[in-house]
Order: C-alpha cells, then structure tokens, then sequence
C-alpha cells in the first residue's frame, strides 16, 4: 500500500465521516469564517473540536481552511479563530495571505502552515520561497503538467496536488470575475462561479466557454505517488457525503493497484465527464458542463453509496486482560497496538448459582458494536466462585474503550501554546506622488515617456533601449510557463541595465531576490491588510500596488509599512487561464479577441502565447475621482489595447483631473466585495 496521503473534503461533518469510513488519511475542513468556500455549511468551534476528535481517534489528520485574504477589520476576529482552532488541535492551517500567515505564525509559533492554491505556486521557485519561509506543505496549481510537478516535488517541500473535482477555468487566486460582476468574492471564499453562465464569441447563449469538465487524475495516482506527491487532493466541500465516500473509495482502490469505477464516480457527479486536465500536456477535450442528465445520473446510486459510510470505520483490534480475585475490585487492562489503559470496577461477590467463567466473559467483553474496534484476544486471571453481572462487566468494558479512546486522541492531537497576537504594522502616511504606466506593447512607449514610472513587460523591454531605465519596473509573465526560460530572461534585462521588478506571484520574489532586483508587488499578489504590507517590507520590497477588491476606505486606512498604490485605470484582468475560450470554439485563426457574456457585454481577449488573460468589458476609470485617492503614493494607469494617442489623453486626464465619462466603471473601490 502506497504512503501517499489521500485527502478528502468535508464540508459537514456528515461528509467528514464519510471520509473517515471510506479510508481517508486526511480531511480538510473549513470554519464558519475565513473559509474559501463560504457557501458550505463547515464547522462552527464545538463542531470543530468535534470533528478533530473524531479524526485524530482514527490517526487521522486534519487540517483547517483560512485560505481567503483577509481585511484589518476582521484581524482581531481571525485571531481569536485561529486560537479556537490551535485548541481544538487543528493538525495544520491552508492559507492564501501571506498576511495571515504571519499572524497565524505569532499567535500559535508552531503551527504547521500550508500555502493554498490561491497563492498561485505553480513553479520550483514559489515552492522554495514558501520553504525558506517555514511553510510545512505547497497546494500546487492545477495547470501544471506532470514534468512541472515532478520538478516541484524535487524542492524537498510536501506537495499537495488536487486529483479529482472541479477545475477552473481561471488559475486560483487570481480570478476576479465574481468579484466585478457581483462582488463576490472568490478570494474571500465567496464565487458566484459565473464562468459556468454561457460565455460564446458568437453571442450564443447554449454556449459555455469559460467552463471546464472536472478534474479526474484518479487513473494516475500511482505516477504522482512515485514521483513524489505528497497528498493527492479532492476537491468538494460544498459537495454531498456520498460524492466525498465515492471519491476517497476510488483514490484508495487506485493507489492499491486495483481498477476504480470511474463510471460511479461521473454518476455521482460531473461535468459531461472528466479531464485529465494539464497532467499529460495535450489540453484536449477540456471542456464541459453540467447537464440534466448528470443531474439524473446520480439519483438511483445514492442509496448504495451511503452503504460505503454507513458503517464506522475499524481502527484495530483490542486486546484484554481480566484481573477478577476474591476480595479486590474487578481489573480490565485494554490494549491496542499504541496504548493500553485500565479500569476498576465493584469487588465479585461470590457466586450463589454459576459462577463466571473465561466463556462467558470473552462473550462479554466482545461486543464492540458501535465502537472503532474489533475484538482481539482475552487473557483472564478469575478465582474460583466468583460472580459479576453482565450490567458490571459490560460498563467495565465501555469505560476501558473510552479511556482508550481519550488516550488515542491526546496521542494524536498536536498541543499548541497561544500567545497574544504581537505584531504592529508600521504606519506611514503617504499622499499622491507618482502616476506609473503599465504598457503591454511596444507602440505605446513613446506615449508614456513622461509618466514616473513606466511598467514594461520583459519581451518589449527588450527590443528597445532607454535613456532613463532607472524609472522603468520590468514585468514578466504573470505565469511562468519555462522557469528556467524566464530566469534567463530577468537575468538578460538586469545585465542590460533594469533594477526593478514587479512580482506578480510568489516566484518573482525568490527570482528577484536571486538576481538582486528591486522588488514591487503586483496586484496578483492580492495584498489587502497591513500584515500582508509587513510582510512584503520584510522581503525588502519597495512599494505595492493594492488589491482591487478593497473600497478606498480600507485602503485609506491601511497602516502602512512600504508605500501602497493602487490601478486606477484599464480593463482589468478578471481571468488568468492556461486554456483560452476562443481557441477551443472557432481556433485561433478565426480570433477577433472578444468574448461575450449571457448579457451581451464584450470581454477583451490578451493572447500571451502560453497563457491568455480575460479582461473586463469596462474600463475602470477615477481622473475624475483623485480627491478619494487618500493614503496612497502612486496610482497605476494600466494600458492593453490603447493607441498612442488615447494614451496621452488619459494621461492628461489623471495629471489634472477630468470630468465623469460614460461606460466605464469605479471597479470595487465604492461597492466592495463581500
């Protein structure tokens, strides 16, 4: 049997304890707060402590959801959540914020925490990173081919790879598509999943292209085993019991070498079938929806199902050992494999009819009905004449059973010591400094020369030469499709004269460090609390540009311990995906980089060869908003398909103030998200 880890959702404790009895090594759950997927009915802190008790009596993991960003308002809630969580034993922490790390980190120092995949680690030098910083486990990014897994596996860090469930469209963490459309948020655990409403290049509403089959990789666990995946994940919290009990049984049939029933498992649920998704590199046969007959096809097969979990899952067998002499109270030691406990009971009277005998006490001492165990073997020490009624023998037996298992659980629950929180964001007050501009290709340059900071990406920096290349911030490709590839190419700019970098995830921090960059973060960072802006000043980072997804009054609070901007102009991207809808509906020679949605609105297509961004149908616009700018240093003006002279007069209109233009939208900064 493989030593992989098979880790399945729960998102009731229902669905916990069919993980559990189908042969789980290891749950993850989510509280009521905190939780990248909020619309699950998850634990509150009595249910919390419940399921880690019941996980850890079977030596099971388990480990606990705060995998969304988190706002300054809610700081001192999410401290005392993860306080609840640390004593209940929560094994580990799936985080997404490097903010909330670091508070994780201060209040419970030993914590075992793992990056989530809305961090966006999809290469070797994200995974490093998150090892340099003391992270246990990485939850890789699901567009990543077997080769690219294989590498990641090789940086020594658990990797945690999802192998069954819903796969996106959008890489995690970096979709904004809920939030724009209606501030849901799927970074605060609140996706409407409005990728699968039709998206068509034609306008057609039976067409849905921003949605993908599910993931299915349960035919490949053994290669992911051997080229050294830590944990194979499932995804579903927000789905029901009898699809996690399927799922974790065909995980564990397929890592003991036998044939999974892959066509129990689409009954169950899915999307017009299965993916293997970006695991062979071929891309083929991706997409899919959910149809009525995957609705109907789970409706006969939910009763056997249920008879996968119904009954509680046997830890082991128990072994006994009576101790009944005249005149001293009754003995029974318990002993499993790891722990042996015992009890006393009444003095035996002595027997007026039968006496007790080694039969009649195996019998029982036997009914284990009802708990975790099966009978092992007796051993009895019992004088002659001695009697003890069946009601004395059988609360001696219960009693050893729940000391054991009290013992079982303090075995396998780590102890935590909870400190205040102590960390205190440096405060610094800041006013509008700069406007930087963010170009995306090389017939824009000559409009930007006068902005302060000019953003380039690597390709157009270059075929060009500059004579101020001490104000330009270089930005790679926000995935990184070649590691190697792109390191050569950061290291080629740095030799041709570039100091800084913007790093757009985890990856660019390590890269930039490495070469001796100049660091500034990106929006795909999704930086949104004064913990996540301490955290980047001790990577040494200059200044960063601001979630979107934050209202400007939360940005103007911020405490602030490196200098913040924000992007006040562009089409801003909503997706970031490997797959691109317009290929897979006409090809790419029929691309007119437009895409609509069910409304009708045209969402622009960037092609960047090894990945595509969606963006949104309207542009944001503030020039004539810049008196709200409070608190910030910088306001970034970020160009896609503008012409030069569209670029000037946007220019203009931020450097002194414009009034209201017609479709265009103030983003999130007024509205917010929830």
């Amino acid at each position: 049997m493989s030593g992989t880890e098979i880790l399945a959702p729960a998102g009731s404790l229902e669905s916990l304890k069919a993980a559990v009895n189908c042969g789980a090594d290891a749950v993850y759950i989510g509280g009521k707060q905190f939780s990248a997927r909020q619309n699950a009915a998850n634990f509150d802190n009595a249910e919390l402590k419940q399921a880690t008790d019941l996980c850890h009596l079977h030596n099971i993991k388990i480990y606990l959801t705060v995998n969304t960003i988190i706002f300054d308002n809610q700081v001192n809630e999410f401290a005392e959540f993860i306080k609840n969580a640390a004593n209940a034993g929560i094994d580990a922490f799936i985080v997404q914020d490097f903010g909330a790390a670091e508070i994780i980190r201060n209040i419970v120092p030993d914590a075992n925490i793992h990056g989530s995949t809305q961090m966006t680690i999809h290469s070797v030098k994200g995974a490093q990173l998150l090892k340099e910083l003391g992270f246990k486990r990485v939850v890789i990014s699901r567009e990543l081919t077997e080769k690219q897994i294989q590498e990641i596996c090789s940086t020594g860090i658990e990797t945690e790879v999802f192998v069954h469930g819903a796969l996106c469209m959008c890489m995690s963490g970096q979709c904004y598509l809920s939030s724009l459309i209606g501030q849901r948020s799927a970074n605060r655990g609140f996706c409407a999943q409005p990728c699968r409403l039709p998206y068509s290049v034609y306008k057609n509403p039976q067409f849905n292209g921003l949605s993908l089959k599910d993931l299915s990789l349960v035919n490949h666990l053994q290669k992911l085993s051997d080229i050294g995946v830590f944990s194979l994940k499932i995804e579903g919290r927000m789905k029901r019991p009898e699809y996690v009990a399927a799922a974790v049984c065909a995980c564990r049939q397929s890592l003991n070498g036998q044939t999974p029933d892959m066509a129990l498992l689409r009954s169950i649920f899915s999307r017009s079938g299965f993916t293997d998704g970006y695991f062979t590199g071929k891309f083929s046969n991706m997409f899919g929806s959910r149809e009525k007959e995957d609705v109907i096809a789970a409706k006969d097969i939910l009763p056997d199902i249920r008879k996968k979990y119904s009954h509680e899952k046997k830890s082991g067998k128990l072994d006994f050992y009576a101790e009944i002499k005249k005149d001293n109270p009754v003995k029974l030691t318990v002993s499993d494999d790891c722990d042996s406990v015992t009890v006393t009971g009444e003095i035996p009277e002595t027997a007026i009819k039968k006496p007790i005998d080694f039969t009649y006490l195996e019998r029982q001492l036997s009914k284990l009905g009802g708990t975790i165990y099966k009978f092992g073997n007796l051993s009895a020490d019992i004088d002659d004449g001695l009697s003890l009624s069946a009601k004395t023998i059988n609360a001696l037996r219960r009693n050893a059973v729940e000391a054991l298992n009290l013992k079982s659980i303090k075995r396998n629950t780590p102890e935590y010591i909870c400190v205040p929180l102590d960390i205190d964001p440096e405060n610094k007050i800041e006013s509008l400094k700069e406007i930087r501009v963010r170009i995306s290709n090389q017939n824009q340059l000559d409009a930007v020369s006068e902005a302060d900071r000019i953003i380039i990406p690597t390709n157009v920096f270059l075929n060009n030469r500059y004579e101020n290349i001490s104000k330009i911030i270089i930005e790679p490709p926000r995935f990184i499709y070649n590691e190697a590839e792109i390191f050569g190419v950061l290291k080629k700019c740095k030799s041709l004269g570039a100091e800084h970098l913007m790093c757009s995830n985890p990856a660019y921090i390590k890269i930039g460090k490495e070469l001796g960059f100049k660091l500034h973060g990106d929006f795909g960072l999704n930086t949104a609390n004064s913990y996540s802006l301490n955290f980047l000043k001790k990577m040494n980072f200059e200044d960063t540009v601001l979630s979107f997804e934050m209202k400007l009054k939360q940005i103007s609070s911020l405490r602030k311990a490196i200098s913040t901007g924000i992007i006040a102009y562009g089409y801003l991207p909503v997706m970031l995906t490997k797959n691109c809808p317009i290929k897979n509906e006409v090809g790419c020679e029929k691309c007119k980089k437009i895409i609509f949605d069910r409304t009708g609105r045209a969402n622009k297509i960037v092609c960047h060869g090894n990945y595509t961004e969606i963006l949104n149908a309207q542009p944001l616009y503030l020039a004539d908003r810049l008196e709200d700018l409070k608190n910030i240093s910088f306001i970034t003006l970020y160009f896609t398909d503008e012409g030069p002279d569209e670029i000037k007069k946007i220019i203009d209109e931020y450097r002194f103030g414009y009034s209201s233009k017609d479709n265009i939208t103030r983003g999130l900064y007024y509205r917010g998200v929830i």
